[in-house]
């Protein structure tokens, strides 16, 4: 599960690039309820977003011509500048090499070998989001790759990520779920599968990281996305041993999933 205790190469933070951020904002708000707080008055833009309060994750505009909406999962480092330096040695692409955000922590942007997009966040006086695994927060990441072994072995080498193999049903392949180095299975965090190109094509193709948030009622939730210009590509259905769930996409067509977590 996720959680706010962030040990390197676990989720910490998720955030939304829009071309239209005040809609996104009124999207997300009528589906969640977060509040849209701003960073400050030199962060362009930047908005904090809010359940209950807590920070679940930021929200900004596009900074730069040509630069998709997108949602960007953030992974917790030690040292960003060192995690780009492997990124690079590991085939993937640094974007934006380890840049300091105020007194706050340290980011970096890449993609890797496949050409998803991904970022790490070195923390100072700001760890990351601030709830998680509750209503209308982060549950779990996920990542969809046309390419699963090469992925594997890309994040293995880069977070020290250890792999439990889960078949899927009717033969729908395998779906790798991932725990942070050292630690026990209850503290799985996500699974990457490889992704038919079905599945890919709301990507335009490539992969994808996108982010599953928890629904405490997913059906109403699903209904919501739809009347509100979203997508819906699946769902709402029962997974055993997961949940209810489906796959949606916000208005500038970002990938997103929501889960109502089975009992544990």
């Amino acid at each position: 599960m996720i959680t706010t205790d962030f040990v390197p190469g676990s989720p910490c933070w998720v955030e939304l690039s829009a071309s239209d951020l005040r809609a996104s904002l009124d999207f997300y708000h009528g589906l969640f309820g977060w509040e849209a707080e701003s960073a400050g008055p030199d962060t362009g833009g930047y908005m904090i977003l809010r359940s209950g309060g807590k920070a679940v994750g930021g929200a900004g505009p596009l900074m730069e011509e040509g630069q998709p909406p997108a949602w960007t999962i953030y992974f917790t480092s030690t040292d960003a500048a060192a995690t780009a330096r492997t990124v690079a040695e590991l085939g993937g692409t640094v974007h934006v090499d380890a840049m300091d955000v105020m007194d706050m922590g340290v980011m970096s942007h890449f993609s890797d070998p496949q050409g998803v997009h991904f970022a790490v966040w070195q923390p100072l006086s700001f760890p990351g989001m601030e709830v998680a695994d509750e209503p209308g927060s982060l549950v779990w990441v996920e990542l969809w790759t046309p390419d699963d072994e090469g992925a594997k072995k890309f994040y293995g080498d880069l977070f020290g990520w250890n792999y439990t193999a889960f078949e899927l049903p009717e033969g729908a392949g395998t779906y790798q779920m991932i725990t942070p180095r050292g630690q026990t299975e209850e503290r799985m965090h996500g699974g990457l599968m490889q992704a038919d190109p079905q599945m890919l094509a709301p990507m335009g193709g490539g992969g994808d990281w996108h982010p599953v948030f928890h629904a405490e009622d997913p059906d109403t939730a699903t209904a919501k996305v739809a009347e509100t210009g979203g997508q819906v590509f699946m769902g709402p259905e029962d997974a055993e041993g997961v949940g209810r769930l489906s796959t949606c996409a916000d208005p500038d067509g970002n990938v997103f999933v929501l889960l109502k977590p089975s009992p544990m």
